[in-house]
């Protein structure tokens, strides 16, 4: 058992019968995120990130990279956590000397939930704006039956997922299908700044040559952060959104849903696939 899971009491019922037992669920705690540099005399709060607790480091990076806080990893100088009675967890990160924190967090204070990240900065307009990126460097094809693999890849490799259950998952994957890096956590876009935040301290970013693998459903901001990690494309277990779609075809991604059971549908850049596709009239979503 690790500290991101914890045990709880509950009873459990089967076949009629009640019983007494323990159980591991996952944990999960607030995190209070406060910025500042020497460029800058005041402190500001990014706001508070609720988290499964571990790798907290790399939530951090990976959220001010992810948000344009930050554009390299040497911008930020060091990220410390420490426990209070009041707020619970509390990181503290201190930019690089060049970075001012008030040009770079305006608008940012926003309060975060495990269940939709750091929420309330949605628009319209950021569609736009992952657009004016350009499409992704790398033009791999990639295999479908890689992208056949990959989702059980990534559950084969969630050791807290066996503990509770209770956990979602974001693994970066090479083109020969090897894991280079996952995360996980309670909330699905906390997991993939985690993973974002290891890549970018592995010198990993961009990342043109990899795709993005999670384990749940796939919303705007998961594409937005996928683009601004440089992969090649984002396959999900679940569905995407409808602005999640369009935010993959604005930046040229390959966006993959409802990879499960051998089967996956292909949303944007079908001409990463080395598959053919043959439309079929009669043919069935595999949701």
């Amino acid at each position: 058992m690790s500290g991101r899971a914890v045990v709880t009491p509950i009873h459990r019922v089967v076949q009629g019968a009640r019983e007494t037992d323990l159980d591991l669920v996952a944990a999960e705690a607030p995190l209070t995120i406060y910025v500042q540099s020497p460029l800058s005399a005041a402190t500001r709060s990014l706001g508070v990130v609720m988290r499964t607790p571990g790798d907290d480091r790399d939530l951090v990076v990976g959220l001010l990279y992810t948000e344009g806080v930050i554009r390299a990893r040497d911008d930020v100088a060091d990220v410390s956590v420490r426990a209070t009675d009041e707020q619970g967890d509390v990181a503290d990160v201190r930019l690089a000397d060049h970075i001012d924190v008030e040009k770079a967090i305006s608008g940012r204070a926003l309060i975060g939930t495990s269940a939709c990240g750091l929420c309330g900065r949605l628009s319209i307009e950021r569609v736009d704006a992952l657009a004016r990126r350009g499409t992704p460097a790398a033009s791999a094809v990639w295999a479908a039956d890689l992208i056949v693999e990959l989702p059980a890849k990534l559950r084969a490799s969630q050791t807290v997922f066996d503990e509770t259950g209770g956990l979602h998952a974001a693994g970066l994957f090479r083109g020969d299908g090897t894991l280079i890096a996952l995360r996980e956590d309670v909330g699905r876009h906390n997991a993939v700044d985690k993973l974002v935040g290891a890549a970018l301290d592995a010198a990993l970013l961009p990342a043109s040559d990899a795709l993005l693998v999670v384990s749940g459903r796939v919303a705007y901001e998961i594409v937005q952060k996928a683009a601004v990690a440089g992969v090649a494309g984002l396959v999900a277990v679940g569905a995407p959104s409808s602005l999640a779609v369009e935010a993959a075809q604005a930046t040229g991604l390959l966006l993959v849903g409802f990879a499960r059971d051998g089967r996956f549908n292909v949303y944007t850049g079908q001409d990463r696939l080395s598959v053919n596709f043959q439309p079929r009239s009669d043919s069935i979503s595999p949701r």
